[in-house]
């Protein structure tokens, strides 16, 4: 017999609503990553825990898919002001994600968040 449907509200256990979002950001980075396969799609998602931590999948890199996703959302006009100011903010969101990452891999060296990484990614850091 299957599972009934669950109540979407708050969970108000902090541990019970910890536990919820664990699991269910672990199924969703994994839905991500088969549908990026199966279906040859670019796939970025970026996910902020309540406590500010980042879990992030990308099929073909964060930056790429989100400048991507910018050029999309842009309307293209002849307006050469617009272009260059639409070219200086593809800049800054390039220049924010690589920011991230260092920052990312200053956490990682100091040895904080090391949790989300996986076995290859503590060796290659081990090796710095």
């Amino acid at each position: 017999m299957g599972r009934g449907r669950v109540e979407l509200k708050r969970i108000e256990n902090k541990i019970n609503r910890q536990v919820t979002f664990s699991k269910r950001r672990n199924g969703l980075l994994k839905k991500a990553y088969e549908l990026s396969v199966l279906c040859d799609a670019e796939i970025a998602l970026i996910i902020f825990s309540n406590r500010g931590k980042l879990y992030e999948f990308s099929s073909s890199g964060m930056t790429k898919t989100l400048e991507r996703y910018q050029r999309c959302c842009f309307i293209p006009h002849d307006n050469t002001h617009e272009r260059e100011t639409q070219s200086w903010y593809l800049e800054v969101i390039k220049l924010n994600a690589k920011y991230e990452a260092l920052q990312r891999t200053q956490r990682h060296l100091l040895g904080e968040d090391l949790g989300p990484l996986n076995m290859k990614e503590l060796h290659n850091l081990e090796k710095l």
